[in-house]
This record gives C-alpha cells, sequence and structure tokens, in this order.
C-alpha cells in the first residue's frame, strides 16, 4: 500500500512541478544578487575601531551578496512593505536579483533559539503586505520560513505549518518571484520523508522548489546530493536553493554558532539542473541564539566574523 501511495504522490508531482513559478529567467550560476545596503555587517563595518581585525571581517562580508532576513520584530506589519520596497529599488538600480528570508511563522522555531512569530491573522496581513511591495521587474528569490517543516514532525505541528505555508505561497508568488520551501539538511531528516513534508503543501506549483542548509554548514557535495535526492522524490521540475554561507569548512556536527567553521561559495557560484544555484541565505556573523557563547538570535558577534574570514583575510 505505501508503494501505491507513494506512486501516486510522484505522479501528482510530475504534473504539479512541471509548472514553476516565474515567468522570467530562473536564479542559476552567474546570476548577481543584491548587496544588502544596511545589513549587519556593514553596520559593523563603520562602528569597528579602524583597521582592527572586526573591522576588516565585517567589511568583508558586508561586500558580499546575502539574503535578507524579513521578521516581524525588524520589519512589523506596517514597515514590512516599504522595507521591501526600498530593497527592490535597489536591485532594480543596480541591476541585480535580490534574495529574502520571510520568517515569521506563528510559534516560530517551536519556541526554541529563535521563537517568536506573529498570530495567525496577522501573519497573513505581514506576508500580504510582503508580496504586494514585490516587483515582477526583479528577479527575487524568497526563502519560505526555514527550518518550517523540517522542524514540524518534532513540534506536532505538520498540517498546520502545511496549512500556513500554503497560505504564504499564495500570497508571495507574483511574475519574477521563485519561492522555495524549506527543505531542512543532508544530516536532519531523510530525503523520502522531506520530500513528503514538502509534498504536502497545498499549492506547491506556486514554488519553485526548497532551500536546504539553511543555517548550517554541511559541504556543498552533500546538499547537491541531498537536493538531488530530495527532487527525484518530488518529480522532475522540483529544484534547490543551497547555503553556502558557513560552509567552507563543512560541518563538525553542531550548527548553532559552531566553532571552526568559515564562508563558503559566493553567491551564483554554482548549480547543475536540480540546484538552480547556491546562496548565502544566512547573513555569517549573525548569532543563531545564545549557544556557544552566542548573543541573542541575529544579533552581530564581532569574534565570530573574524573566525569566519579567517581563510581569506589571513
Amino acid at each position: 500500500m505505501a508503494a501505491a501511495v507513494l506512486g501516486v504522490a510522484a505522479a501528482l508531482s510530475v504534473a504539479i512541478w512541471a509548472t514553476t513559478a516565474g515567468t522570467g529567467a530562473a536564479p542559476s550560476p552567474g546570476t548577481d544578487f543584491l548587496v544588502p545596503p544596511d545589513s549587519s555587517a556593514a553596520r559593523a563595518a563603520e562602528s569597528a575601531a579602524a583597521g582592527s581585525p572586526e573591522a576588516e571581517a565585517a567589511a568583508h562580508l558586508a561586500g558580499r551578496p546575502t539574503a535578507v532576513w524579513l521578521t516581524p520584530e525588524t520589519s512589523p506589519v506596517d514597515e514590512v512593505g516599504a522595507r521591501v520596497t526600498d530593497l527592490v529599488d535597489h536591485a532594480r538600480a543596480e541591476g541585480r536579483a535580490l534574495a529574502l528570508v520571510v520568517y515569521g511563522l506563528p510559534g516560530r522555531d517551536c519556541g526554541g533559539l529563535s521563537a517568536g512569530g506573529l498570530a495567525e491573522p496577522d501573519y497573513l496581513d505581514w506576508v500580504g503586505a510582503i508580496g504586494e511591495a514585490l516587483d515582477g521587474g526583479v528577479t527575487t528569490v524568497v526563502v519560505l520560513e526555514p527550518d518550517s517543516l523540517a522542524l514540524a514532525p518534532e513540534c506536532g505541528n505538520v498540517a498546520e505549518r502545511q496549512a500556513q505555508l500554503s497560505d504564504a505561497l499564495a500570497a508571495l508568488t507574483s511574475e519574477n518571484v521563485f519561492v522555495y520551501l524549506d527543505g531542512g539538511h543532508s544530516r536532519w531528516l531523510p530525503p523520502a520523508e522531506m520530500a513528503d513534508l514538502i509534498a504536502g503543501v497545498a499549492g506547491r506549483e506556486r514554488a519553485r522548489g526548497f532551500a536546504t542548509n539553511v543555517s548550517n554548514s554541511n559541504d556543498d557535495a552533500l546538499e547537491i546530493a541531498y537536493a538531488h535526492e530530495v527532487a527525484e522524490r518530488l518529480g522532475p521540475g522540483a529544484h534547490a536553493v543551497i547555503d553556502t554561507s558557513r560552509n567552507g569548512s563543512g560541518s563538525a556536527g553542531e550548527w548553532c554558532n559552531a566553532p571552526g567553521r568559515t564562508i563558503g561559495a559566493p553567491a551564483g557560484a554554482h548549480g547543475d539542473d536540480v540546484v538552480d544555484t547556491n546562496l548565502w541565505i544566512k547573513p555569517p556573523g549573525e548569532s543563531d541564539g545564545p549557544c556557544n557563547g552566542g548573543a541573542p538570535a541575529g544579533e552581530w558577534m564581532p569574534l565570530a566574523a573574524v573566525e569566519l574570514t579567517r581563510d581569506v583575510l589571513r
């Protein structure tokens, strides 16, 4: 029976993933993404002592294309639309693509280190404001709610998360906007389980595919292989992006402010028939939370930035 069900799911996936969203050119190797104009790294570079290792590390990271995280804590409902419009305008003026992370689900992170998010009605308003501000004239990658699906079995809210993501997809998808659902990473859930979670999101035909390795440090080879395994189970047409912001030294089995890591390949460095491209999704230098001596999630960690850039600045 299980094999028969899987066969039906695969057949449905063929029909669904063959009509991925976005009418323009999808992200690919060589895509030039926006360098955020007001990133944590840029602010840290301005405030650090001139010539210090902390200033040099921050300046190096500030000059690299990196995704911008939209959270209700930093961009509330009445402000997020204006922020997205500003980012779209910057990307258009520079002739670059834009990479965004939408991260504000109710009960975000299942109460973990990045706990927070919005109440259900407010979340729909917030995501709607983001969607309205997106401009089809600028190629935009949207990584939708990292960890939401991979963490759902542990949190016991799979159906709820899938429904929330379905609503978010409806609000965000438009011309030249390529949305990627949460795809976990190669050391988390088996490919078949991850694919089933993604396949359970109604309206997933609006998404381009899924994102892996967000805020993790698994090396490229592992994540590319994992992306192919998940995509194979979703059917032809499913694509992926991979976070390479902190995977230059691979994984040591930790994810939260893992020591000894280095930055990975810059955004747009590689890809294939399944992996559209790699991105810096987690801004390197920002904390994962109060673990391994870290600051609250999202805050800048000067010494971590120095460590992450040690191979390129020494």
